[in-house]
């Protein structure tokens, strides 16, 4: 299985982190992480890594692929995922911010173990509403740190899924994170992170 990330796809985000606001005319970007680096809900220690010292925070609504597919059209994208999640993509943002600023591909600092926390998988039914209007939260320590709808997505999801296809065959298992709303931070050892969707707890990260 494979995981496919989309970077800068809500524009409160990129304003934050002082890049310029994208069109939903643009193309969505894309980018990867290895499996080894999920970190199951049922194992939900974080351990910050000997070599960042500013791990960042990005909650993520994450999908699941549940079945081949290649050059997907949009229209038929929503039938390719039956399940969905809230995910944490961790990023190593003082390695990323070195590595960009010499021109260098930065997927060590978004890939490496453990980085893709993922919450408990639920059908998308469960929620009786369109998937371009779910609301996400998470809580730093019991306080509201990110919160997002989906509906503010400069790509929606099946859009995404439609891109990816065209450059990879989605296989049954593979994962989507979707992309993070504004609110990223710093983690410190001792935190707990806590990722909801449709106020319904489902992820849940102790930083080590």
């Amino acid at each position: 299985m494979k995981i496919i990330c989309v970077g800068l796809n809500y524009n409160a985000h990129n304003k934050e982190m002082n890049r310029e606001a994208l069109s939903s005319d643009s193309n969505p970007v894309l980018f990867m992480k290895p499996d080894s680096a999920i970190l199951h809900n049922d194992k939900n220690q974080f351990f910050i890594p000997d070599f960042s010292n500013n791990v960042h925070y990005e909650l993520e609504v994450v999908i699941k692929i549940d079945k081949m597919g290649k050059n997907i059209a949009e229209r038929f994208a929503h039938r390719y995922y039956n399940e969905i999640t809230v995910g944490i993509d961790f990023t190593a943002r003082d390695l990323q911010d070195q590595l960009k600023a010499k021109g260098l591909p930065w997927e060590i600092s978004k890939g490496f173990d453990n980085s893709a926390a993922l919450g408990t998988f639920v059908s998308k039914d469960k929620f009786g509403k369109a998937m371009n209007n779910l609301d996400f939260v998470l809580l730093k320590n019991g306080e509201q740190a990110q919160i997002g709808n989906t509906k503010d997505m400069i790509h929606s999801i099946d859009k995404i899924v439609a891109y990816a296809s065209q450059f990879f065959t989605l296989k049954t298992g593979d994962l989507i994170f979707t992309g993070t709303p504004a609110g990223v931070g710093k983690v410190e050892i001792g935190d707990t992170l806590i990722g909801k969707l449709e106020g319904e707890e489902l992820l849940n990260v102790s930083v080590c």
